[in-house]
């Protein structure tokens, strides 16, 4: 959590710091000049749920029903049971109208108000002082210590974002710089030879499957991916794009930026996961356009997605606390609607590339309602076989899996069994293991994929999210329905039943060998429970329909 520092204008009495709020400035950035007061911007105003609702009850009791038992809801139901309060959603209107801001839209499911304004007015209304700040990366408009709101609306107002627009968070992919060498030794593989080295089922039809993949920036081309899926030798996939608070589909060009992460999460997804419709949610990358993509994808009655897959994020020391509980919460609506939410764990070991020391891990992968994917370097035989895996750690140059214990969420009780240990920080904060499971994710062994025309060889968490979503919509489609929150089924499921490929070798110290985080048998925080056996995982989740989800094997 980031620490409160003293705000540049000061509560009347009748105002209360909304908890969760403050804000520092970026590590490098200087203040430059105010924000203009007539700029116009947009705020995401998060509410509470209904006071009646239980929703984090609900899902404990879900997380023990096996997933062919399960009834999960409806977007209406979830709407009429968990949404913003109508007289909630009214205070917040009220309080807008009072301030000159006008409120561009209202989602009751997704508990969301937008407004719009200028500077001068949300600075008023939420007492800040917004700024221009400069950093040697970027500027941004940013703001320090707390955001302060009425008293009436401290039970109703639990996250306001996107006043500061600072980017939130970054790509998981890396990029191998010696591609055709690569290539030539055979030391990369296309999706669907990782698919089936994996053994996920073959020869599948996912056309009624949907998977919603989260994008902050870049686009994709597609002559791009009518090429790449012709050389596959597959049909080209149904993808989709939708624009939230601002955000398109625009490809720069530059295949080692953004248009990389973009390209890789379709071409993995689709690949794996033959005929599945792929709707992308292009945001600005800022708290608010994550946020809102993410309940985009959620409560999309449209393309109705079953599975979400996301490969960025960032340390959980960059977030404030409202933004990763408003996200968290979003994710119990995925969880109570039957959508799976899979999360690249980060490139950059067990430091999350925060340089104070302490170890980190990387949000959203950390949230107990995702699925967090880390990385492993996986060789194989001449004959196509799996000869090795291990954890992916290229030292701190090359990257290595993200994983390691959560400050800020506490243990599961799906994860209580599995062997997660303290904290290596100081003080051994019992917390959330990450990650849950992994996949090939050295770019030394990663993907060939096709990014604005050029054919480069891939690799990072960021492939191991799509991936997983990928075998999840396969998953779905041959259950005949949606497995929905899935971690708590992954851990209580026997050994012996072979679901996963046990990572024993490794760890994801980047800078010295044997860090705190190794593998092992079992649960490790360096690839969780393992890499997937497909088809065997599948037989285990239909075989899990007849008998009671036990908390851990």
């Amino acid at each position: 959590m980031e620490n409160v520092t003293v705000p540049h204008t000061t509560s009347s009495p009748n105002r209360v710091p909304l908890v969760g709020s403050a804000r520092t400035p970026v590590p490098g950035a200087t203040r430059k000049v105010a924000a203009p007061p007539d700029e116009r911007i947009s705020v995401t105003v998060v509410l509470r749920r209904r006071d009646t609702s239980d929703l984090a009850h609900q899902l404990e009791l879900l997380a023990k029903t096996p997933p062919a038992q399960r009834q999960h809801l409806s977007h209406s139901e979830l709407e009429a049971a968990h949404g913003a309060h109508p007289d909630d959603i009214q205070r917040v209107t009220s309080f807008a109208q009072a301030h000159g801001l006008t409120v561009e839209r209202i989602h009751a499911g997704a508990r969301t108000v937008v407004l719009s304004g200028s500077v001068a007015s949300f600075n008023a209304a939420f007492q800040v002082d917004l700024a221009h700040y400069e950093h040697p990366d970027f500027t941004y408009r940013g703001r320090t210590g707390p955001l302060h709101i009425p008293v009436a609306l401290q039970d109703v107002v639990v996250a306001v974002l996107g006043l500061d627009n600072r980017p939130q968070a970054r790509t998981h992919f890396r990029i191998h710089t010696d591609h055709r060498a690569l290539a030539a030794a055979q030391t990369s593989y296309t999706p669907p030879e990782i698919a089936r080295l994996y053994n996920f089922p073959s020869g599948v039809d996912c056309s009624d499957q949907c998977i919603a993949i989260i994008e902050l920036g870049g686009g994709y081309q597609p002559e791009t991916l009518q090429s790449y899926f012709s050389q596959l030798g597959l049909p080209a996939p149904n993808v989709t794009a939708v624009c939230v608070d601002g955000g398109a589909n625009q490809p720069t060009g530059d295949a080692s930026g953004p248009d990389g992460e973009v390209c890789l999460d379709i071409e993995v997804a689709a690949a794996v996961a033959p005929g599945v419709r792929t709707v992308v949610y292009f945001a600005p990358n800022t708290d608010a356009g994550f946020l809102n993509a993410i309940s985009s994808a959620i409560h999309d009655t449209t393309h109705k997605p079953s599975v979400i897959s996301i490969s960025w994020g960032g340390p959980e020391s960059d977030w404030t606390e409202q933004a990763m509980n408003a996200m968290n919460a979003a994710f119990q609506d995925a969880a109570a609607l039957g959508i799976t939410v899979c999360c690249a764990s980060g490139d950059n070991g067990s430091t999350d590339n925060v340089e104070d020391g302490k170890l980190h891990v990387d949000f959203p992968a950390s949230s107990p309602y995702a699925l967090a994917c880390g990385g492993t370097r996986l060789t194989t035989t001449a004959d196509g076989q799996i000869a090795a895996e291990v954890v992916w750690n290229d030292g701190a140059r090359g990257g290595a899996s993200g994983g390691g214990v959560s400050d800020v969420f506490a243990l599961p009780a799906w994860q209580q069994n599995a062997g997660v240990p303290p904290s290596a920080n100081p003080g051994g904060h019992v917390g959330r293991g990450v990650p849950d499971v992994a996949g090939d994710a050295d770019p030394a062994t990663g993907y060939q994929v096709l990014v604005d025309g050029q054919s480069l060889v891939i690799g990072g968490t960021s492939a191991v999210a799509p991936l997983w979503a990928g075998l999840i919509a396969i998953a779905n489609h041959q259950l005949g329905r949606s497995v929905g929150y899935l971690n708590p089924v992954l851990y209580g499921l026997p050994s012996n039943v072979g679901a996963f490929r046990d990572i024993t070798t490794g760890d994801n110290d980047v800078d010295a060998p044997n860090g705190p985080y190794r593998a092992q048998s079992g649960w490790d925080a360096c690839t969780g429970l393992g890499s997937p056996n497909g088809q065997a995982l599948i037989d285990a989740l239909a075989q899990n329909a007849q008998h009671p989800v036990q908390p851990n094997h």
